[in-house]
């Protein structure tokens, strides 16, 4: 089926903005402009740039009109029953440039708090998954995953999250390069099956003036 109008004109539009053509900060054309470039009603121009504020790619003021979101909003669509990759997280950024995630995976005997969490004696394997993204160079997100050796063969049902600005542990401070007692923005998750047992704990830490806000979106049983 071709295209909704409404779904290609957002596109073009997200497309300008990641290249830089749409500067941070600078408006938009007004919606019966937009509409009139594109020869559509401004009923789908509204339906367009609802897809861009769900993207956190713009942002709207009051009789004022719709802006480029100077800072870029994380938003993870990621419905229950479904880990959504790093890489498919950062495409729905505001960023100019491409962002480069690498994968450093091993197995680790579980610390007490570990062992706790998981329901694990202390010293049994867990596999520890870090993850790093680079945005141009710069170090952006680090996060360290573990999981049970056999926790892929299970799926996750619920998923709790805690963020907070906090001060990074040693490893995470040194990958983004913060200065020692400065402040990181750090989210805590615990992916939690039917049963109640934990199949997987994620700890991601980025810069703290990396994001506007973070949005995270799923799917209501």
């Amino acid at each position: 089926m071709p295209e909704p109008a409404y779904v290609a004109i957002a596109g073009e539009l997200a497309r300008k903005i990641r290249r830089g053509e749409l500067a941070p900060g600078s408006q938009l054309l007004s919606q019966p402009e937009l509409a009139q470039r594109h020869g559509v009603s401004t009923i789908v121009i509204r339906k367009a740039i609802g897809l861009l504020l769900n993207q956190g790619l713009v942002r709207t003021v009051e009789r004022r009109g719709t802006f480029v979101a100077e800072q870029p909003t994380l938003v993870r669509i990621s419905p229950e029953r479904q880990l959504e990759p790093p890489e498919t997280s950062f495409g729905n950024e505001a960023a100019a440039n491409t962002v480069e995630v690498t994968r450093e995976e091993r197995d680790i005997p579980a610390t007490a708090e570990l062992a706790a969490d998981f329901g694990v004696a202390e010293g049994d394997l867990l596999r520890h998954v870090i993850v790093r993204a680079t945005e141009g160079g710069r170090p952006i997100s680090i996060s360290d995953n573990y999981e049970p050796t056999d926790a892929r063969d299970r799926t996750a049902k619920y998923l709790e999250e805690t963020v907070a600005d906090r001060i990074p542990v040693p490893s995470h401070q040194n990958w983004l390069g913060t200065r020692a007692g400065e402040l990181a923005t750090t989210i805590h998750q615990r992916f939690i099956a039917a049963d109640e047992q934990v199949v997987m704990i994620s700890d991601i830490t980025y810069p703290r003036d990396r994001y506007d806000a973070f949005v995270f979106r799923m799917t209501l049983p």
